[in-house]
């Protein structure tokens, strides 16, 4: 069913919780426990539902956030996800001159604005860290932003900013770490530079080969920078990943159905080969246009209810200014990205 205005979709779903309760109410005890085939079908029909938000921040140094950003919050918060999934950037840092205490007081509102009111909610928190969080970019074998890593890493292992995430393996957490959420695998690496490092590949080959993703029904991951860039203005070498084939194919290797990243500013469902690629559009300051794409930018906020069982995605995506869903046939059917060729996920492929 397609959603219209994300404002009525928590009155929607409270409507349809109404008439579930009524039906259930309503049919014949026949039994104290149903036939199994009955649980393993009400089970593969069980959906879960994350939403997917990136790119939150403003102009650096800031402790501000857009008008979008307060206003999503609660509507999220309203619609009850299983999981919220955010592709880093959600603080505006990158700036050498940055204080330590500029740095924390960011962190802070970051917490007050959107951290905070998700924890209250009791709704698990994943995400990225992106290069206005903690960049990992290095000069002479050392950490440029080394103060911003630090802090970043402070608040995340801070006991009271507890993100009620199942993890699995949280050694270099909050740059990478796995976690399983609904029987989903997820896998977050460090992407917030444009070179993911053999070291880490070696650390996500050994993740993605363990028990508890091959037991998983579904595995994504979750990296700020894309593997192509797919935007104007984030269409340069830097502003996606190097070996971007390459790290395909090793995503692709390990059954990796989605990745999952931000940076680009910029919505798009796309594919390439046999990998789903979730472009989370901004929400905070900056959003970009497509390539390929004369519509204006905006501001987005995406909803994927997923059925791991069948290994599907069902993306309902909005316009935060409109508050509209984004219609996927008014995107470009494909994005010449200076790296590859993306394609619409709903466009089919071609030999």
């Amino acid at each position: 069913m397609q959603r219209r205005k994300f404002l009525l979709i928590s009155g929607s779903l409270g409507g349809f919780s109404l008439v579930a309760c009524a039906h259930q109410i309503l049919q014949p005890v026949t039994s104290k426990n149903p036939p199994e085939s009955a649980v393993k079908q009400a089970q593969k029909a069980k959906k879960v539902k994350i939403i997917v938000i990136s790119d939150l921040n403003s102009q650096s140094g800031s402790t501000t956030y857009d008008p979008e950003i307060d206003r999503a919050i609660p509507l999220i918060i309203n619609n009850k996800p299983d999981l919220v999934l955010c592709g880093g950037d959600m603080v505006a840092g990158q700036k050498s001159s940055l204080t330590e205490a500029a740095i924390n007081a960011m962190w802070s509102a970051f917490d007050r604005h959107i951290a905070a009111p998700l924890r209250a909610a009791k709704i698990p928190f994943g995400f990225t860290i992106g290069n206005h969080d903690a960049s990992g970019a290095l000069s002479a074998g050392k950490f440029i932003y080394a103060k911003e890593r630090q802090l970043a890493q402070d608040y995340w292992q801070n006991p009271q900013h507890d993100t009620s995430l199942n993890f699995i393996d949280k050694t270099g957490f909050p740059f990478y770490y796995t976690f399983t959420q609904n029987g989903i695998f997820y896998l977050v690496w460090d992407a917030s530079t444009h070179l993911i490092s053999q070291e880490q590949l070696n650390w996500a080959a050994k993740n993605l080969s363990s028990s508890d993703a091959k037991n998983a029904k579904m595995r994504l991951v979750i990296g700020h920078l894309p593997l192509y860039g797919i935007a104007v203005g984030r269409n340069r070498p830097g502003d996606y990943l190097a070996d971007a084939e390459k790290l395909r194919a090793f995503l692709e290797g390990h059954q990796v159905h989605t990745y999952i990243s931000g940076h680009a500013h910029a919505y798009y469902p796309g594919k390439r080969g046999q990998l789903q690629l979730l472009h989370a559009g901004a929400l905070g300051s900056g959003p970009r246009r497509l390539l390929n794409s004369e519509q204006a930018p905006r501001k987005t906020l995406t909803i994927v209810d997923i059925n791991p069982h069948q290994q599907e995605t069902v993306y309902t995506t909005y316009d935060m200014k409109t508050q509209e869903a984004i219609n996927i046939t008014s995107l470009p059917p494909l994005i010449m990205a200076p790296n590859g060729q993306v394609l619409r996920r709903d466009i089919p492929s071609v030999n």
